[in-house]
């Protein structure tokens, strides 16, 4: 794809991505406030990375598209020194006031204004499902730039390949993609960035997440250090 395509496309789902959870943030948050409490899986997942990122050297952990910020402050819980990122300024203010205690920040994760090799590990729990097949070796790229050498990444995604489009969404009416993608895609996108994979789980959907969606992925990867 051009470059000019390519950046029509970034704005794109920029903008509608954007606009869709400043519409339902409120809601959002409230309805998936307790979700990890009946995903002991995801949990599993979640801890292994707390304890890898907890060297004594390690940097701060971003929660790249944080929304609400649940998985930052479930972070946190575990020890970890977490903030989060987020794309739209009506999640943040709500990550804000539900955990006043920790640090978000608006901004993209097709462009992170974050210093190269600054962050000790960074999660993307099912933050990359909005983003376009073709946008994500850049998603990838930047997390691989900001992570420090021997930093690590976990990834959250939907098992599938296809595209779905929502008109409507926890009670209000929207515009958003959202894609489900091959693990061995997202496996291959993972080690072309320079980035090694440790670990996968893919689980099957439990009771809550029945009938709409299916398998549910988590990679955990790490920066290697510069030789």
């Amino acid at each position: 794809m051009a470059l000019s395509s390519l950046a029509v496309t970034e704005s794109t789902y920029l903008h509608a991505t954007q606009l869709a959870y400043d519409t339902v943030a409120a809601d959002y948050a409230e309805l998936l406030r307790d979700e990890l409490d009946t995903k002991p899986l995801d949990r599993a997942m979640l801890a292994a990375f707390a304890e890898l990122v907890q060297a004594p050297e390690a940097g701060e952990v971003a929660d790249l598209g944080c929304g609400p910020g649940r998985i930052t402050a479930h972070l946190q819980s575990l020890g970890v020194n977490a903030f989060g990122i987020d794309l739209s300024p009506r999640m943040v203010a709500v990550a804000r006031r539900s955990h006043p205690d920790l640090r978000f920040e608006q901004g993209s994760m097709t462009a992170l204004e974050l210093a190269d090799g600054t962050v000790g590990g960074a999660v993307a729990w099912y933050s990359t499902v909005h983003t376009p097949p073709e946008l994500l070796p850049k998603v990838f790229g930047e997390i691989h730039r900001v992570l420090a050498p021997g930093g690590h990444l976990l990834i959250a995604f939907k098992v599938g390949d296809e595209r779905r489009h929502l008109d409507r969404g926890y009670g209000h009416e929207l515009s958003l993609d959202v894609y489900w993608m091959p693990p061995e895609h997202i496996a291959e996108l993972v080690s072309k960035t320079g980035l090694v994979l440790d670990a996968q789980l893919i689980r099957e959907p439990d009771e809550s997440e029945r009938p709409r969606s299916g398998r549910q992925a988590f990679f955990l990867a790490h920066k290697l250090y510069e030789s």
